[in-house]
């Protein structure tokens, strides 16, 4: 078997709330600049070829898109090469993207979005990537604020139709107990779950970590109070009430 043969799809899949993605995604970060990610100097990359690469990875059984609206360079938008590439959008196309932080024109970082700039920063998520929906907002966190007026914010939205599941990024194990604690008084417990949700210390047995944890776990730090802190499944199929919205 060549490269040419091999497809996303052979590492198996998982459930993304209601949503069904091959392990295999596609991280767009690096998409519009050669480098280093979120560089101001950075030098833009040519637009054929990343939308070559966005069309290529499709191709190759990728159907999970992780984006932001501060993936940018100086000339390219990783939301808007994923828009010229892939729109019209396949029904199990599903693009992730964060909001939280932000970046003024020339690159460099504002200050962490409020309640009161959420919105703004979903619409241009949605502009960007020409939805008429986000499929998954992940609250990408700064700090060790409450999240509980943000998140809020972003469940409203969902209810309005603008966002399908919602998640955390970047989180701390304060983060996920209190996600745990608004499970039942947010609209629906949020879906995922980015960077920092914490491997488990070793010799946890399999059995006992949530299921969507046990497949998204990307992060580094080993601690046991991590997970003693979350008790929910969030993200598992059993736990998702994300209202359904028909793809673009």
């Amino acid at each position: 078997m060549t490269s040419d043969d091999l497809s996303a799809a052979a590492a198996g899949s998982w459930t993304l709330g209601d949503l069904t993605v091959n392990r295999i995604g596609f991280g767009a970060m690096r998409l519009p600049q050669f480098g280093r990610a979120l560089e101001t100097g950075a030098v833009p990359r040519d637009r054929d070829r990343a939308v070559g690469v966005l069309r290529r990875a499709v191709e190759l059984g990728v159907n999970h898109i992780d984006t932001a609206a501060f993936y940018f360079s100086a000339l390219r938008s990783a939301n808007e090469l994923i828009n010229r590439a892939l729109s019209p959008y396949r029904d199990d196309i599903v693009i992730a993207t964060k909001v939280g932080p932000g970046r003024d024109p020339s690159g460099e970082w504002l200050d962490h979005a409020g309640p009161g700039q959420l919105r703004g920063q979903v619409e241009e998520n949605l502009r960007q990537l020409g939805r008429d929906h986000l499929d998954l907002v992940n609250l990408r966190v700064l700090g060790t604020a409450p999240v509980a007026e943000r998140f809020g914010v972003l469940a409203e939205l969902r209810e309005a139709g603008l966002i399908r599941h919602l998640g955390l990024s970047n989180v701390t194990p304060e983060h996920l107990a209190e996600g745990a604690r608004h499970r039942s008084g947010w609209p629906g417990p949020c879906t995922g779950g980015r960077t920092c949700w914490p491997s488990p210390a070793p010799g946890t047995p399999p059995t006992s970590r949530p299921t969507w944890l046990r497949a998204r776990c990307g992060c580094r730090r080993r601690s046991w109070r991590c997970w003693r802190g979350f008790t929910g499944r969030a993200g598992s199929s059993e736990g998702v009430r994300g209202q359904r919205r028909h793809s673009t």
